[in-house]
């Protein structure tokens, strides 16, 4: 063969290879095969705007990420009880830490640890095998940025008690929503120093009048519009509601703190195969990536961050979730201080 004709060949052939390396990646998975014949993972979750994480896994592997969304408020009857029935469809069971925790004592969940769990930190991985944390909903002050004076911005949660934010800060209830009493526990416990500058900074806080919203989803309209000016909400938000003119808060030395969301292969999963794929690449630096560049979200894939400035030096801090008693205890005292 001559010169000109073996180079001819090297050329087509590093070419092929180059067009065929995703695929060949792809195919690597020992599982695919299996996946592939299973057909489809069913996933129940209760997180949104994961539609571009579902259509990755399907191009990368062949594979159908069927997405269900269930509340909060009904997830855990609504999983037991097809469970209980025997008719548990999904593969995939995705929710805060303390859902898991619950289905996992009653037996819905499946031990399986993911090969890529190697790049979570330690204290996100379950002892026993079976659920992976791999994000927290942080929550923080994010206000407008056009209408907030960057010397007005607060450097301290402290600050929100200041009376010159009076009916201009916005919140989810603190005396119904579970998630903000939690959140201002976790100041009481990671923040203030004693439990007596924290209930000053209720008092000034219920004295500035806030707007109260359901949860933290409509926070950040009546802020986008400037019906309010500040408010406590996520992050996350700035990226979801770009370009709307929203900013975040970078407190001196205060953490952002928030509930952690987990990931779990269901017991007797339809699809195991399927549904252990699907397991690894919503662990892997690629899924990561999308949650954290189109949804906003903090993930614990090392390295990975959202695109909002700054977000990469704050702490961040997993929350501990409140158990029912507590919830109503504290309820109960926001009601005689909100």
């Amino acid at each position: 063969m001559r010169l000109s004709n073996v180079t001819r060949l090297l050329f087509v052939f590093t070419l092929v290879l180059v067009m065929t390396a995703g695929t060949t990646f792809a195919n690597e998975h020992p599982l695919l095969d299996e996946a592939r014949e299973e057909g489809k993972a069913i996933f129940y979750a209760n997180i949104t705007g994961v539609d571009a994480v579902m259509e990755a896994f399907e191009a990368e592997y062949g594979v159908v990420g069927e997405y269900t969304r269930i509340s909060t408020a009904v997830y855990i009857p609504t999983v037991q009880t097809e469970f209980q029935a025997n008719r548990l469809v999904a593969d995939v069971l995705q929710g805060p830490l303390p859902v898991l925790q619950i289905l996992k004592e009653f037996g819905v969940l499946a031990e399986y640890v993911s090969p890529v769990t190697e790049n979570y930190p330690e204290w996100s991985k379950d002892p026993d095998g079976v659920i992976q944390q791999f994000g927290i909903e942080t929550v923080g002050l994010i206000y407008n940025a056009e209408l907030v004076d960057p010397a007005d911005v607060p450097t301290s949660y402290a600050e929100l008690a200041d009376p010159k934010w009076r009916d201009r800060i916005v919140m989810p209830d603190p005396i119904t929503h579970a998630t903000t009493i939690t959140w201002l526990v976790g100041l009481k416990e990671h923040v203030f120093a004693t439990e007596a500058e924290w209930m000053d900074f209720l008092r000034g806080l219920a004295a500035n009048r806030p707007m109260f919203v359901a949860s933290f989803g409509p926070t950040p309209g009546p802020i986008e519009t400037g019906e309010k000016h500040i408010g406590i909400s996520m992050p996350k938000y700035i990226v979801t509601r770009a370009p709307a003119p929203l900013d975040w808060a970078r407190l001196d030395g205060e953490p952002l703190m928030g509930s952690a969301r987990a990931i779990a292969l269901a017991k007797n999963a339809p699809r195991p195969n399927a549904a252990k794929l699907f397991m690894d690449y919503w662990l892997s630096e690629g899924a990561a990536n999308i949650l954290a560049s189109e949804v906003g979200e903090t993930v614990l894939y090392e390295g990975v961050y959202p695109p909002i400035d700054g977000i990469d030096q704050a702490e961040i801090i997993p929350l501990r979730e409140l158990s029912d008693e507590e919830i109503q205890k504290w309820s109960e005292v926001f009601q005689t201080i909100f």
